[in-house]
């Protein structure tokens, strides 16, 4: 059984309201919901589903959501959407 995570997605770190309602666009309503979630699957949808091509940040700000929905003892830095952008930037 698994425990609610009583934060809300805008309670986040680098999660902000356009976020929040892209993740609700994708079924995405909790935290909990976030957990189990794969950051290039979300922007891969997200794009699909508004029929554009987002800024690839998007993808990063996912990643950093999702990375602080699975431990909500992330440190601080990475909480911060950049982080992730620089992990991606490093591995392309």
């Amino acid at each position: 059984m698994s425990v609610i995570d009583p934060r809300r997605l805008i309670d986040l770190t680098s999660v902000g309201p356009a976020t929040v309602r892209d993740l609700e666009l994708l079924g995405i309503t909790t935290v909990n919901q976030l957990k189990d979630c794969d950051g290039e699957d979300l922007y891969r949808r997200l794009c699909l589903e508004t029929g554009e091509q987002h800024d690839i940040c998007c993808l990063d700000v996912f990643n950093c959501a999702i990375a602080q929905a699975r431990d909500a003892n992330l440190p601080r830095e990475q909480r911060m959407w950049w982080y992730w952008s620089r992990r991606r930037k490093m591995s392309e």
